[in-house]
């Protein structure tokens, strides 16, 4: 068991980190709750997440005392800590001016002291703050629990070695039953266990539990605009599919992202008449001053964020 002391940044980041300390102790000093009462007016994720752990407490708090202690269903123990004038003796001198991030490094070495046989750990995503916290002694760590391996993120696609004959029954059918087990559009390259060059393209249709045949190499050439290697295949093929109603493209610049979204969109809109008109949205995030220093309209300030789909346009 450790006791976790939560400073500020920490809820502001992600409200439910009340709860990501399995059964350990969850310590929230009183002074990160007074900061983020600050911020609950706030529009941004930021304004959310103070919003939210604001909600978490006050429903906690109707359980039983956050004085005393909580059990969370997690098996933890959340507590809310006061700070007082004598946890601010047990600071250096110069860092007794109740700064809240003083006030809450002040908690922190109380709880160390009163529980010398429970390891505790300060957590917080300020640099400056887990610097100050470690050179008073304690142990700190950054909040982390977001952070995953870029390899184990969800592609949209994957291999998949099939024996000679699958992968013949495939091209000739159309279908194919997976071997292991796939998500909804995910897309697939069915390669030949005995020759590795032998290839063919698929996507998971979960209604009919199947592979079935990809149709981005059936529309190259569609509006001039051919795909060029696997991936753009499989992002044609989900932007012309009715059954998929998001599709989100990662890819470095210039791998046709952009290209293929407004090509796919006039072709549903112009050739098929899926659509009645098309509409298109960009983040206005500048590198130089903001939109309201630029001289000219609206209209004239919003061009430079609509030059990549106006060249697409007109090259299309």
């Amino acid at each position: 068991m450790k006791n976790y002391i939560l400073d500020t940044t920490v809820l502001l980041y992600d409200a439910q980190a009340l709860f990501k300390f399995g059964t350990n102790n969850v310590i929230v000093p009183i002074t990160v709750i007074e900061d983020i009462d600050h911020f609950k007016k706030d529009v941004s994720e930021i304004g959310r997440s103070a919003r939210q752990t604001s909600r978490y407490l006050d429903d906690l708090r109707k359980k039983a005392s956050i004085a005393s202690g909580i059990r969370l269903d997690n098996g933890g123990m959340l507590f809310v800590k006061i700070s007082t004038g004598s946890m601010m003796r047990k600071l250096p001198e110069e860092l007794r001016d109740r700064n809240r991030d003083n006030l809450i490094l002040a908690i922190a070495l109380d709880v160390k002291e009163n529980a010398r046989e429970i390891p505790t750990v300060f957590v917080s995503k300020d640099i400056n703050l887990r610097i100050k916290a470690d050179a008073l002694g304690l142990d700190v760590e950054d909040y982390e629990s977001d952070k995953v391996d870029v390899d184990e993120l969800y592609s949209g696609y994957c291999d998949m070695y099939v024996e000679p004959q699958a992968l013949l029954q495939f091209k000739e059918s159309g279908l194919l039953k997976p071997e292991r087990k796939l998500y909804p559009h995910q897309y697939v390259t069915l390669i030949s266990k005995q020759d590795n060059t032998s290839i063919a393209l698929g996507r998971f249709d979960a209604a009919r539990d199947a592979i079935v045949r990809v149709k981005g190499e059936e529309r190259a050439g569609m509006w001039r605009i051919t795909p060029r290697n696997r991936e753009q295949i499989f992002a044609m093929d989900a932007l012309l599919n009715d059954e998929i109603q998001l599709v989100t493209l990662v890819g470095k610049a210039g791998t046709g992202k952009t290209l293929l979204a407004v090509a796919a969109s006039l072709f549903k809109t112009v050739d098929e008449n899926v659509y009645s008109r098309i509409l298109v949205s960009r983040p206005t995030l500048p590198m130089g001053k903001d939109i309201g220093f630029l001289p000219g309209t609206v209209e004239e300030k919003l061009t430079p964020w609509m030059y990549p789909i106006v060249d697409n346009v007109e090259l299309i």
